[in-house]
């Protein structure tokens, strides 16, 4: 369905290049959910914005390639990108529900348009009729669809991004940070209905959050960024059993395990690195208590530590 090879995305700014993704790495299959973890600031919703090539004026895509169903939207044009990728193939729910609403219109016609720029054969009133069909998939009555996104509810809201993503039937589904500003009685309700859509409609979905909780609860695979990077990725399972990168073993570590003992809360020392000027060598070594000499001085590159698993450290025969 999706196969990411050696995405290189910048920003240019006045102090020089933030290398926001680098030399990143990875498979989606049709049907399956893929988690994109990391601290903040370590290139997850830059790969999202990528992936639908909607980055800010100063983000450029320097190398690499995506392909969507063996074909590279990386090499698209905007026309081709509007017409048969954006909102048909792949579709966004955006972080922060109320901010990603207009709301000077009531959501119907922020959903019709939606569904008439991308497929302009359609009338108003059969989008109309799509978009009752659409609140009632994701459990709002259809009447509320005339509603501002002011007079929804914080779930409500996030359900009818949901709506408006699914208008064109995609393929596959990114979630940036669905659980933001949510308590958690709501998420687990939006949670339960991406496992239920993804079911019932046989949807890729790409999760992107820092809640490693979440992730587990939706997704079958795992992709673990640091500052740029993939530091680790593979079988959902797996990695939390036997996690291989110190960066993952210190993510899974800082989470309680309410059925262990207590302990006190172990957290990662020190910051994330500044990306207009990453440290050589491995990003995370500043950070790392096991780093050694060849750390500090070369890149580690994404090598198979085993069935479907990928890990980038060099501690790792």
């Amino acid at each position: 369905m999706l196969d990411v090879q050696n995405l290189t995305t910048y920003y240019t700014t006045m102090r020089g290049p933030v290398r926001a993704v680098e030399d990143v790495n990875f498979q989606l299959k049709k049907g399956e959910a893929m988690g994109l973890a990391g601290e903040s600031g370590c290139g997850k919703t830059t790969i999202a914005l990528s992936l639908l090539r909607i980055l800010p004026f100063n983000g450029k895509i320097i190398r690499g390639k995506i392909l969507l169903k063996k074909k590279d939207i990386v090499q698209l044009s905007d026309k081709r990108l509007r017409e048969d990728v954006r909102w048909k193939s792949i579709s966004l729910i955006f972080q922060g529900a109320m901010n990603a609403l207009n709301p000077v219109y009531n959501i119907e016609n922020q959903i019709v348009e939606a569904i008439r720029i991308h497929e302009p054969e359609v009338s108003k009133k059969e989008a109309r009729e799509r978009v009752g069909k659409l609140f009632e998939m994701v459990g709002i009555e259809a009447a509320r669809a005339k509603n501002y996104p002011h007079e929804f509810s914080g779930g409500m809201r996030q359900r009818a991004m949901i709506a408006m993503a699914l208008a064109s039937n995609p393929d596959m589904l990114i979630a940036d940070e669905p659980g933001t500003a949510l308590d958690v009685i709501v998420q687990a309700q939006v949670l339960k209905l991406l496992n239920e859509l993804k079911e019932s409609l046989n949807l890729s979905i790409i999760m992107i959050t820092h809640d490693l909780s979440l992730i587990t609860e939706t997704c079958e695979k795992l992709v673990i960024m640091y500052a740029g990077n993939v530091a680790e990725s593979g079988d959902i399972v797996a990695m939390h059993k036997k996690p291989l990168h110190p960066y993952t073993q210190d993510l899974i570590s800082a989470f309680p395990n309410i059925h262990a003992k207590k302990r006190r809360m172990t957290s990662i020392p020190g910051s994330p690195p500044d990306l207009l000027q990453p440290p050589p060598g491995c990003r995370f070594h500043p950070r790392c208590k096991y780093a050694k000499d060849i750390c500090r001085k070369e890149t580690p590159k994404l090598k198979e530590a085993g069935k479907n698993h990928y890990v980038a450290c060099h501690l790792v025969g």
